[in-house]
């Protein structure tokens, strides 16, 4: 059985342009990656040709300007098209969602000269990055991180581990926050590090319960050498740098979910207008239908929740609280509804003969990554109350 029957979203595209643009993701979402997701899943198969394939296709570098080798396109298009490749499948969804992240803080703070060497490559040549933030003691207080650059002449030397890296082993350029001073948040500073240089290796990657083609694993840094030009804005700013990508990072986590979602509702609605039970569809049974109606609706709302959050950013608001809301609203709802249709298909739900099952382990992770969703809401309460009394 296909993987899903493509139910019709009304999109909400702004310009030609991005109707076109969408048009493509999809041809290449059916042609290119949509039939072999299954098999390489189960077979951890990492798909880096359809990430030369995207490169080759502008799909790498959308939200970026076009001077660079990006797209030009506002985030609210972006993320449609990050949609339409996680209902594909999530690890080339969450893979151009994890490169855009790793490419944020070059384009962003960055110097001009910096820019002009590095993003081009990094946009629209091949390359595929890595966001180094994790450590094994340090996730969710990311703060107290203990990975070290030390100066040394004009380079810098990095020492320590980074933990749960997506694309770890696999990269070609990673954006690496490192202690250069005291502790704390203002100690931090932010590195552009190559992949393959001398003293940088990977060790196994995870073994997962979803996302299996997707690697994951940790980084150990020893005496990595760099020189001060690879220094992503000022000593001391990293912090900075690294909420800032992750702001927009977790508008990317929201849009992979919503996909995975609208995937597995695909799915359920296929099965429950074929199956048959006491002489007629399944879908006719009201307990069903009000299922697939609840789902129908829960992916909608948040769908609306990122693209609101988006349209905030492309007008140059703040959207931090929003983001944070969306992250853990469309998360939350795709773990929802893969589990609600696995309930729909029943027995065959729980096989791998159908895709409900992977979109359930995979929904799981997406409450996890880029802030656990119970951060998002100490996040959120922040925007409400102000920071915690001690």
């Amino acid at each position: 059985m296909s993987d899903r029957a493509p139910q019709p979203v009304d999109r909400q595209l702004p310009t030609d342009e991005a109707r076109e643009l969408l048009s493509l993701v999809r041809d290449i979402a059916r042609r290119e990656i949509e039939p072999s997701a299954a098999r390489e899943e189960e077979a951890g198969i990492f798909p880096r040709e359809t990430f030369a394939l995207l490169s080759e296709s502008g799909l790498l570098g959308l939200p970026y300007e076009s001077a660079h080798g990006g797209g030009d396109q506002p985030y609210e298009v972006y993320l449609q098209v990050l949609e339409e490749l996680a209902a594909a499948r999530l690890t080339v969804g969450l893979g151009v969602s994890v490169h855009s992240l790793a490419c944020h803080g070059l384009a962003r703070f960055g110097t001009k000269e910096q820019r002009a060497e590095w993003l081009p490559g990094m946009l629209g040549g091949g390359l595929l990055g890595a966001y180094c933030l994790s450590e094994p003691a340090s996730g969710s207080d990311a703060a107290s991180l203990r990975t070290k650059a030390t100066r040394d002449g004009g380079d810098w030397v990095i020492d320590g581990t980074k933990s749960w890296i997506t694309h770890g082993g696999v990269a070609d350029f990673h954006t690496v926050l490192a202690r250069t001073g005291g502790e704390g948040a203002k100690g931090i500073s932010a590195f552009l590090v190559p992949g393959g240089v001398e003293g940088l290796s990977a060790a196994a990657p995870e073994r997962k319960m979803g996302l299996k083609g997707s690697p994951t694993a940790q980084l150990h840094f020893d005496g990595v050498r760099v020189a001060d030009t690879r220094r992503i804005g000022e000593e001391g700013q990293g912090f900075a740098i690294a909420l800032s990508a992750l702001d927009s990072g977790r508008l990317g986590i929201a849009a992979c979910a919503v996909g995975v979602a609208q995937a597995a509702l695909d799915v359920a609605v296929d099965y429950a207008t074929r199956r048959e039970q006491f002489g007629r569809p399944v879908a006719d049974f009201q307990g069903l239908r009000f299922l697939l109606a609840d789902m129908a609706t829960g992916i909608e709302a948040a769908r609306a929740m990122y693209l609101s959050a988006a349209r905030l950013r492309d007008a140059g608001l703040p959207f931090s609280k929003q983001a944070a809301m969306a992250k853990l609203l469309c998360t939350d709802t795709a773990m929802r509804v893969t589990t609600d249709a696995v309930q729909v298909l029943g027995g065959y739900g729980y096989t791998a003969d159908f895709p409900v099952e992977r979109y359930m382990r995979e929904a799981k992770v997406l409450q996890i990554v880029e802030g656990t969703n119970q951060i998002q809401r100490m996040v959120i309460a922040r925007h409400l109350a102000g920071p915690e009394s001690r």
